[in-house]
């Protein structure tokens, strides 16, 4: 194993520098709060014999040693009230092609790499964002998500850390919008958004109409009762049904709603990130 001092550049620089010392035929990117399961190199080369796959993904899993607080910040993003349909991207689910895949578990193969001059962008999060449209548009390869190549990713403990990354992933999905439409203009990533519009909005109109008042609270109850319900469903299987979990679940999941619905809206109607070149 060689260590390669890259200095204080971005992580997307990072894996360019390392792409130029890399010997093997496939690129294999993790985190470094990430470690493998068994097996995970092997499974994810049984798709490259497939000359079509450019590169493949798996779930990273919340590592089961993680402190309470941690764990409960991986049952959030495992929750369909806040990944949606893409949830698997943290639970083993079915076998499928996609398009947008987060680098903390992605392979690729080397030559797709060298063809596309690396990530070649400043953008973190959402560096891997760019790297499969490119791999997908520009190339017409397949992406494809193995539930069997597992990875174990250490998460940020609630609240603050929590609630920084997912400001930081709504932040760019929200200016990803209108920078790379192709994956990131889609309704699930509006719906927080949505909520947080409605929420304001509402609680002022229906201080003058009464109906509008009926609604809202009506609304505002069936919301927090699906979340509790879901809540449940997301703690059983971890502890039990522990008050302290789902309390941390359930809270979590609100306020992960109302900051990535706020952090989307300030993507969306950025002109320009920092990071960007």
């Amino acid at each position: 194993m060689s260590i390669i001092p890259t200095g204080p550049v971005c992580p997307a620089d990072k894996r360019d520098i390392a792409l130029n010392y890399a010997q093997g035929e496939i690129i294999a990117f993790i985190d470094d709060d990430a470690y493998p399961a068994k097996g995970w190199l092997k499974y994810a080369l049984e798709n490259f014999k497939d000359k079509d796959v450019a590169a493949v993904g798996g779930p990273a899993l919340t590592c089961p040693d993680d402190s309470l607080r941690q764990k409960a910040s991986g049952i959030i993003y495992s929750s369909v009230l806040v990944s949606a349909k893409f949830n698997y991207r943290y639970l083993p689910k079915k076998k499928r092609e996609i398009d947008d895949y987060p680098s903390c578990n992605f392979l690729v193969r080397k030559s797709i790499m060298q063809e596309l001059g690396g990530f070649n962008t400043n953008f973190w999060p959402g560096e891997d964002t760019k790297l499969c449209l490119d791999i997908t548009r520009k190339l017409g390869k397949k992406i494809i998500y193995d539930p069997e190549v597992l990875v174990y990713h250490h998460r940020r403990p609630l609240f603050l850390p929590h609630l920084r990354q997912v400001a930081s992933y709504a932040l760019h999905r929200g200016y990803f919008v209108k920078k790379y439409p192709q994956t990131s203009l889609r309704i699930s990533y509006f719906l927080p958004s949505i909520f947080v519009i409605g929420l304001f909005l509402g609680s002022i109109i229906s201080l003058f109409f009464v109906p509008i008042r009926i609604i809202y609270f009506l609304a505002l109850f069936l919301y927090l009762f699906v979340m509790f319900i879901f809540s449940i469903i997301g703690t059983v299987p971890e502890r039990g049904l522990s008050l302290r979990i789902f309390l941390l679940v359930s809270s979590g999941i609100i306020l992960t709603h109302l900051t990535y619905g706020f952090y989307f809206l300030k993507g969306l109607f950025s002109k320009k990130l920092s990071e960007e070149r």
